[in-house]
């Protein structure tokens, strides 16, 4: 499937999904915009492999699900630093290699480290992001290279 014909058939189905209506002027002004918005978005050179990455399909689903539970435990180890003084927060700065290919990867992977509370992603150059951890166990969850891996796989799927 083409870019153009996949970014087609995901605004379709998004606009029917968040329409909900299916009388003749929302259908027609909901077309009308399908083809406005495709024709801007080709003009802008935007329509490609990273501009719409069907290719990732169903095995970004597989890793949200992964993502998701590292989200909950990020979450539970935060709060616990947060409420129990006993606990270190030794915030820390650093530096970690990626694996990815593209550009579209990279920014996954940094958009990932992120998401998971204690952690943040500063800097991102071509195969280093700079990290900012709340924590030496948090910087070393990143370093121990699992979200990398999962997302290299991901890139390559």
């Amino acid at each position: 499937m083409t870019p153009v014909v996949g970014l087609v058939v995901c605004l379709a189905v998004v606009w029917v999904l968040l329409s909900g209506h299916f009388e003749a002027l929302p259908m027609i002004l909901g077309v009308v915009s399908l083809v406005v918005c495709t024709l801007i978005a080709r003009r802008m050179d935007v329509i490609d492999r990273e501009g719409v990455p069907l290719h990732l399909n169903l095995w970004v689903l597989g890793y949200w699900s992964w993502l998701g539970w590292e989200i909950v435990k990020a979450n539970i180890d935060v709060a616990k630093r947060v409420i129990d003084p006993r606990l270190p927060i030794s915030p820390r700065l650093f530096e970690t290699k990626t694996s990815q290919r593209t550009d579209l990867g990279q920014v996954i992977y940094a958009n990932s480290i992120t998401l998971t509370p204690g952690t943040v992603s500063v800097d991102l150059d071509p195969g280093v992001i700079r990290v900012h951890a709340l924590s030496a166990e948090g910087a070393a969850e990143v370093e121990a290279g699992e979200m990398d891996r999962r997302v290299t796989a991901l890139e390559r799927s």
